[in-house]
């Protein structure tokens, strides 16, 4: 699956991310173009420059803002972003992002999301660092996003409440349950902005599973450390570890019947019309999916929204996510590696007076069998011989079952 790979070794600010992902292959002119739909026109200038530190060249991002002193609440932020006629999934990456500070800093300051007023985070350049992330992610259109350990630094920060230990509250709050490092360096390594964007863009920490690099992007940062003050980001092919190894195998020597090698692929949606979520099934099962179903769930903020679940095989796994991103407005989703435990069953033919009908035969693990008729089957001998389902239903399997014995 196509992925993106975070290496943040000495951590991440919004313009070193920018300037990684546009040193990874994202076109200046398609960031310009989602930047320029901003109701901040004429008071910025951005460009990429080459850049090294330590002997690493990368691309480093110079950002000159007119009004250095500008502030903004979250739901100014928020109206700005959702009036930028922007792609949906830049929309929701960059609010989502947003949010997820507003929530920290509220937690911290002991006031509602949406009355946080931003300080660094609320300038202009912190804007345009969230959006052109969300922008440069969508780019790219990863499966999924990968990360490793992110280096958070030491020592003190100045910000607007004062002189502060590194890291710096909001960031710490925001990457909480997250692998961090500390102490690597002599100073803030990941800021606010960076924690957001790691937090709303990264599926899985500490990858387990083969990545194949194709791309890799360096942006530099302004910092001097013992380090190269540089952030790595890859683009490439993920193989995820195969997770059945550690759990599946003490179940295949209990029970012989256990199958490994299936996937659960999970999404949740809240902006997809109800006529299409048929003919996104549909599309499932022809990628390969075995199971399609959907759940109804509350999502944050109370919003109403579809669980949709796909199960699949291995070798489907790439079809089937495929699909469900292609066909669906969803941004992301999750792919959970299952053990199954399936029992021995039988397939026969067996002739009714109502016709021939398939019987599938099940051998339960106390060694009774039951069995189950074909439903089209019945329904098809219902409609040949004009009688109602539950009529035609009970008559073919009184007579599957003398047909069977009474075993089952």
């Amino acid at each position: 699956m196509k992925a993106l790979y975070y290496q943040p070794s000495c951590g991440i600010a919004g313009d070193m991310h920018l300037a990684a992902l546009v040193s990874l292959g994202m076109p200046e002119a398609h960031l310009a173009d989602i930047l320029s739909k901003l109701p901040l026109q004429d008071e910025f200038t951005m460009e990429f420059s080459h850049a090294s530190k330590m002997g690493i060249t990368g691309l480093q991002t110079q950002l000159a803002i007119q009004d250095q002193s500008d502030h903004r609440h979250h739901s100014t932020i928020v109206r700005m972003i959702e009036e930028a006629n922007l792609p949906a999934g830049i929309t929701q990456r960059a609010l989502e992002m947003f949010d997820r500070i507003a929530q920290a800093e509220g937690k911290i300051h002991n006031v509602p999301p949406s009355k946080v007023h931003f300080h660094e985070v609320g300038a202009m350049d912190s804007i345009i660092d969230i959006v052109g992330a969300a922008a440069a992610i969508e780019y790219f259109q990863p499966d999924i996003v990968l990360c490793d350990v992110v280096e958070l630094g030491s020592g003190f920060v100045n910000c607007a409440h004062g002189r502060l230990p590194v890291p710096a509250p909001a960031t710490q709050e925001i990457l909480s349950g997250m692998p961090c490092r500390y102490g690597t360096v002599d100073g803030e390594a990941t800021t606010p902005t960076g924690a957001a964007i790691l937090s709303q863009a990264v599926n899985v920490f500490l990858p387990k599973g083969a990545f194949t690099p194709s791309a890799i992007g360096y942006g530099v940062g302004r910092k001097d450390f013992g380090i190269p003050n540089v952030l790595r980001v890859a683009l490439g092919s993920y193989e995820p570890a195969d997770q059945e190894h550690s759990t599946a195998a003490p179940l295949k020597k209990r029970f012989p019947d256990v199958q490994t090698g299936h996937y659960k692929i999970e999404t949740n949606i809240d902006d997809m019309s109800p006529e299409a979520f048929a003919p996104l099934m549909d599309a499932l099962f022809n990628a390969g999916a075995i199971d399609v179903y959907t759940q109804p769930i509350m999502m944050k903020k109370q919003r109403p929204a579809q669980c949709v679940t796909a199960l699949c095989q291995d070798s489907d796994l790439e079809a089937v996510t495929d699909t469900l991103l292609n066909s669906s407005t969803s941004i992301g989703l999750r792919i959970v590696p299952f053990a199954k435990r399936v029992l021995q069953r039988e397939q026969h033919s067996v002739t009714t007076s109502l016709g021939d009908v398939s019987v599938k035969v099940i051998s339960r693990p106390d060694g009774h069998e039951t069995f189950k008729v074909e439903h089209a089957d019945i329904l098809q001998a219902a409609l040949d011989h004009q009688l109602d389902y539950l009529s035609a239903e009970r008559k073919i399997i009184d007579e599957v079952r003398r047909f069977l014995g009474n075993s089952t």
